[in-house]
């Protein structure tokens, strides 16, 4: 398997195992997909692992989402300050941000489809894949882990989760804006505020704009690395399940 190369006599592969990452085809729900696009345009396309559509909606959403200052108007109309709402968002940035919004949504559920499709068709041909990889910066190979631990590592820090089971592309992405998010929206001051007893002082320091990111970020890391989790068992299990058919299977025993 370390020399693996793809021919043409296989046409779908169901993984890919490479240095900074295993990607993999498996079903999902085209209805969770655009849930979590919808959510944060980006996370939809990161769970299909279409990485360089998921970070350029992503960066899209960081972008134009400040600059049209929606995440405020949110909080704001959420307590009662419509006028106010209204007085902070920008119009030029907003009909510039819905768009793009709606395409994510829809081209994330679309994909989706088409994805488990493709699958279903890999599932099939059961084509080989290579399980393990070693090279000078890393070591990647199929094994089982805990899913709770994943869950558990994401919600300490968003991207470890990712981390454990070495998706390393998304954990890298994922603590490199949790840490932006962070510390543009001084959670830990009005954290350590909170400790001291001040209580109103924790609430005017926060920024409500930066702030909004950090749940959608919470759960987006949590869910990923809970899933993946799980499908990389799965995937273990039907490449072993595979090599003892293809090495030891044929190899019937006579009992007289």
């Amino acid at each position: 398997m370390d020399n693996f190369k793809p021919t043409n006599r296989q046409r779908r592969f169901k993984a890919h195992v490479s240095a900074i990452g295993t990607t993999q085809l498996h079903l999902r729900n085209p209805y969770i997909i655009a849930w979590w696009s919808a959510a944060f345009p980006g996370f939809g396309h990161l769970l299909l692992s279409k990485y360089i559509r998921g970070y350029a909606l992503f960066i899209w959403e960081i972008l134009v989402n400040n600059m049209a200052n929606i995440n405020l108007a949110i909080v704001y109309s959420f307590t009662g300050k419509l006028e106010l709402a209204k007085e902070v968002l920008e119009p030029r940035w907003m009909l510039l941000y819905l768009p793009v919004y709606f395409f994510g949504i829809w081209d994330a559920y679309r994909t989706s489809v088409d994805m488990n499709k493709v699958f279903i068709l890999s599932e099939r041909e059961n084509a080989d894949f290579n399980s393990y990889t070693i090279g000078a910066l890393e070591i990647n190979y199929l094994d089982k882990r805990r899913p709770l631990m994943a869950i558990l590592w994401s919600l300490f820090t968003p991207g470890l989760g990712q981390l454990y089971i070495h998706r390393v592309l998304t954990a890298i992405f994922t603590m490199a804006f949790m840490i932006i998010f962070v510390y543009f929206s001084n959670v830990l001051v009005a954290i350590h505020l909170l400790f001291l007893g001040d209580t109103h002082k924790a609430t005017q320091v926060i920024d409500p704009q930066w702030f909004l990111f950090i749940p959608s970020h919470f759960g987006f890391s949590v869910y990923d690395s809970y899933v993946n989790t799980v499908e990389n068992n799965k995937l273990f299990e039907s490449e072993q399940r595979k090599y003892l058919k293809d090495h030891y299977q044929k190899h019937r025993v006579k009992i007289p």
